[in-house]
């Protein structure tokens, strides 16, 4: 199977991608940001995420999608959305869950929740870790088990991931995005 998987997150200083009620907060959100992801979203052939995430966008309706659930046993339509597939990875494989959703090949777009960031650690090709300075969540979700004990960077580089060239998205806020590829 020919897919590539890139995951995609914007975090606060602390790691964190929502606040303590398990929501994206305004302060979190950065029009550059917004533009990247949109476009990332765009090109991608399949979004993957789980049942409390998703993009909120123009073009989601639009997107062929699969949403994480413990609900059922392996894989089912979403009866609330045509593009959407259902699927427990406890009962089937993400390449099974893959050609049930029509996609054999081209590009996968991994964007959360924590759990499902983790489940790709190590097929990730490129991870698109947007960061936000100035901002900090104390008691917030944090991106990836694991955080804050270690950084989103040090999760990243222990998957065998390296960091490309930053991107900035945002001067004023200094909101840039930094592309970490596995190595080889």
């Amino acid at each position: 199977m020919a897919l590539r998987i890139d995951g995609y997150v914007i975090v606060s200083a602390d790691g964190m991608l929502a606040n303590a009620q398990n929501v994206m907060p305004d302060e979190l959100k950065f029009e550059g940001d917004k533009r990247f992801f949109t476009a990332a979203l765009d090109r991608a052939d399949l979004i993957v995420h789980g049942r409390h995430s998703g993009e909120d966008q123009p073009n989601s309706p639009r997107r062929k999608r699969i949403i994480l659930t413990r609900t059922i046993g392996a894989t089912a339509p979403d009866p609330t959305n045509p593009k959407a597939l259902l699927w427990n990875p406890q009962g089937a494989s993400f390449e099974a869950a893959c050609e049930r959703a029509g996609v054999a090949s081209g590009n996968v777009a991994i964007i959360g929740g924590p759990a499902v960031f983790a489940m790709f650690m190590d097929r990730y090709d490129t991870f698109w870790l947007s960061q936000a300075p100035k901002v900090r969540l104390p008691g917030g979700a944090p991106c990836f088990p694991g955080v804050p004990a270690h950084t989103p960077q040090a999760i990243l580089a222990a998957h065998g991931l390296k960091p490309g060239k930053a991107q900035v998205l945002d001067q004023a806020e200094e909101v840039s995005v930094t592309p970490w590829r596995r190595a080889g």
